[in-house]
Parts: structure tokens; sequence; C-alpha cells
């Protein structure tokens, strides 16, 4: 596909956000990558180029843009087994195994799941941004559980948005050392990056960092350990790790954010993304998507019970 010129007249009477008048009008691109070609220089408002997204567009305002085609991403497409849930012509919803980096990174650069849908899906190059094509949100590397990749511009935008409103609910399954202070309650807590180390992110004082919250059920106890169900309203980066561990029941082999020693046996920290109810684009009712407990969580969890804990 080839470069695409576009102009046309700003009519609505009142001001808005230049990168939300372009967006409003050609969804089939996302924000971000409208906010990238008006940072390029790829925009202009009355003959003149604009600087910023926020750029505030009047009525009868001119605006004009070239589209470039999206540079090709330098990832490469490897094929990896993919345990898929659901496919259309829209999006993938995958298990993602633990130990799988969603996307590559510094010391990632292969073996990723964004290199094994690439491989699986080529059409998703350049969705949503040419380092992580198609991905709508994430999991750590050690977290397993539910993932949506989008394969279009315009599903990646719907799903994130969901996500965004609050329309997505996430539930994940997180075993943890010792006892919740109730059976179930609701944590708020700030989420930013830790000014000690800048590799960790960390709970901040009230007024700094990003407003995190996450609900929590017990659906079995232990006597030194407690299987719960959580639900983050918000999706911050290891935001169910750190409140988790901030209302003193971390997760149960989690070697940053809980014990160095693990109170189990296990090599990865227990936690699986496990139920995700969101609508799909083009649809008006969720659909809820499970992930059943992957075989080293559910084996952890019967020795529990054969064992009394």
């Amino acid at each position: 596909m080839g470069e695409r010129e576009i102009e046309f007249t700003y009519q609505e009477s009142y001001p808005k956000r230049l990168d939300k008048v372009l967006l409003a009008r050609f969804p089939e691109l996302s924000r971000e990558r409208w906010l990238g070609l008006i940072k390029d220089g790829f925009v202009s408002v009355n003959g003149t180029v604009a600087k910023k997204g926020g750029q505030l567009v009047q009525r009868g305002d001119r605006i004009c843009a070239r589209i470039p085609p999206p540079a090709p991403a330098q990832l490469e497409p490897e094929p990896l087994p993919l345990k898929i849930l659901y496919e259309d012509e829209r999006l993938l919803v995958i298990d993602k195994p633990a130990g799988m980096v969603v996307h590559p990174g510094a010391g990632h650069e292969r073996g990723t799941l964004v290199n094994a849908v690439l491989a699986y899906a080529p059409e998703i190059e350049g969705v949503g941004g040419e380092v992580r094509p198609g991905v709508v949100h994430r999991l750590d590397k050690d977290t397993s559980g539910i993932l949506l990749i989008a394969k279009d511009e315009r599903s990646h935008r719907w799903l994130q948005e969901q996500f965004r409103l609050r329309k997505a609910e996430k539930i994940y399954l997180a075993l943890v050392d010792g006892k919740p202070p109730t059976p179930r309650g609701r944590i708020e807590a700030p989420v930013g990056r830790s000014a000690a180390d800048r590799k960790k992110m960390a709970i901040l004082p009230p007024g700094k960092g990003r407003m995190a919250i996450s609900e929590y059920r017990t659906l079995e106890g232990f006597p030194r350990h407690t299987l719960l169900e959580v639900h983050p309203l918000t999706g911050r980066t290891h935001q169910i790790r750190l409140h988790l561990q901030f209302i003193g029941c971390p997760v149960v082999g989690d070697r940053v954010y809980g014990r160095q020693r693990p109170t189990l046996p296990i090599e990865r920290h227990f936690l699986h993304a496990h139920r995700l109810s969101i609508t799909l684009p083009g649809e008006t009712h969720p659909r809820t998507f499970e992930s059943p407990l992957p075989e080293d969580l559910a084996e952890m969890l019967e020795t529990l019970r054969r064992s009394g804990g």
C-alpha cells in the first residue's frame, strides 16, 4: 500500500483536539498512529504544519495529512506453538504460557508471542504500532493466561477502548502467602516507578503515581496460603503483584515483589489470567473467554489439598 493523502474541512461548531478530529474521521488508524504522524510533520492545519495532537481545531479549518505506508517491522516471524482459544477475522484470543515474553525487547529479541503470531497471522504487521503489532494488552513474562491480539487497526482501537473505559472484566487466579485481612476486599493504592530501582514498580504515596484499584475474594484457604480471585479495575504495570504484597499477601513465587525464597517449590509466580469478558468489535454483548489453570499451578494446588496445606 502506497502513501495516502487526505484533505477535509472541520465542520463542527465547537473547538476540538486535532488528534480526536482525525481519529473520529479515520478510525482505521489508532490514536497512537495519528499522534506519531503529527509529531513527524505529516499533518497540517490551514497550511501550517501541526506541532501537537492537542492543538485545537476550529470550525472551517482545513486539515491535510499524508499517511505513509507503515515502515516494515523489524520483527522476524517464528513458527512457535500457539494455543488459540478463539479466532475470527478481527482478533485472536490466545492462552499465553508462562515464560513467554509478549513482545521483543532488550534481551528478548526472539521467541516472543509477537514473533509467533506474525508467523501465524502475517496481517497483524504494523497494527497498532511497529514494536507491538496487534497487542491489545500485556501479561508479564511469568504470568500465564488470556491475551488478545487484534488483526486490524479498527479492532485494535475498539478493544483498547474497552479496556480504557473499564468495560473489559479481567479475572486472575493468585495463590498468595498468608491470609488477607478480610475474605474479600478492595485495594486502592497508586502505582508508579520505584525511586530506588527504576526497573521495578512500587506503591507510591497518595498524589503520586497512577491510581490503581483491585478487588479480590477468597476462593480457598490453607494454613499458610490462600487462593484468591482478583479483579483489577485498572491496568497498571505489575498492579496485582504490588497490591497483594501491599496487604501482606505476596504472590507465591514472586521473587521481585514477594519472598526471595518461595514458600512452595515453584519455578514462577502463581498468577494466571483466568477469565476475560469483553465486547468484541461490531458486537453489542460481551463474550467471556476462560483459560484453565496450567498444569504446574493445578498440580501445586492439588499437592496443597492433599497435604492439608
